[in-house]
């Protein structure tokens, strides 16, 4: 079996191929931290008692992912609604998804676009 070598960081860490060293990691929780400093709350983003209600309402109608079939437990919205109140509440921008699909699956192919 082939040995694959470690890597060298610009930090100058030394860390096993496909892992982050610990600098990478604290600047990811600083750009993270960061980020949420500007982000409005989620009940601001819309993410109310009437979205809650509604949600279950549509799990009960759509109660598997889209992506696996496993039983779903988010309502995804299909084109990212960013603010806009039409697009948040089309459900026609809805889609059940399990929470694993919705972390990997989902939010990759957004990165892609």
């Amino acid at each position: 079996m082939p040995f694959k070598p470690p890597s060298l960081r610009a930090c100058g860490c030394v860390v096993a191929l496909g892992q982050r060293c610990q600098h990478m990691l604290a600047a990811d929780r600083a750009r993270k931290a960061r980020h949420d400093q500007n982000r409005p709350s989620a009940r601001q983003r819309g993410y109310t008692g009437q979205w809650e209600q509604a949600r279950i309402e549509f799990l009960r109608a759509a109660p598997f992912c889209r992506f696996c079939g496993n039983p779903a437990t988010v309502v995804d919205h299909i084109k990212p609604h960013r603010g806009d109140m039409r697009l948040f509440w089309s459900r026609q921008n809805w889609q059940p998804l399990c929470v694993p699909c919705h972390s990997s699956i989902k939010q990759a192919r957004e990165r892609r676009q």
